[in-house]
């Protein structure tokens, strides 16, 4: 059953297969690797700053761009994914792992630098994120199985910028 997103984005994940020769500007993996490396940056950001000012701000920036970033995969690449390659396990897991994070990234949203846990939370979500970020893109990882099962990853990226684009606005 496809989501309202996923029939908006126009993608038919039974034929998201690739397509050679079409021309496109966004691959949908380079564009979730792109999510990856910023979010890595505001993490490290997070790291080094002692103003509660500033980590409010990063926290707010880091746990807004998540939630878009697991939208897009949720409703985009995974459903794509999965119909191309049939790995229900890699999906399922890719899946939990998201549920984990948004857990944290409400608790985060509620509170503030002034608690005593934020920084725990935060740095703890870091970590759940390196770890999904290494799953996904490492050899054998879901990245590279998408890529090898032939999946269209000019036609999903560009659904991912469309509807970024729309949860941006």
């Amino acid at each position: 059953m496809r989501t309202a997103a996923a029939r908006e984005s126009g993608i038919n994940h039974k034929q998201a297969t690739h397509r050679p020769g079409r021309s496109a500007h966004t691959d949908a993996i380079a564009l979730l690797k792109a999510d990856h490396r910023q979010v890595a940056t505001w993490f490290k950001q997070y790291e080094h700053t002692r103003s509660a000012d500033r980590k409010q701000a990063l926290a707010t920036r880091i746990c807004n761009a998540l939630k878009i970033h697991t939208e897009i995969e949720e409703e985009i690449f995974y459903p794509a994914f999965l119909e191309c390659t049939g790995d229900s396990d890699m999906h399922h897991e890719a899946v939990v792992e998201h549920a984990a994070a948004k857990r944290l990234i409400a608790e985060i949203e509620a509170s503030s630098p002034r608690d005593d846990y934020f920084d725990a939370k935060v740095t703890v979500l870091s970590e759940m994120i390196k770890h999904h970020v290494k799953e996904e893109e490492q050899p054998g990882g879901m990245f590279a199985e998408a890529r090898k099962s032939g999946m269209d990853l000019q036609q999903v990226g560009q659904a991912l910028k469309a509807r970024k684009t729309r949860l941006q606005a």
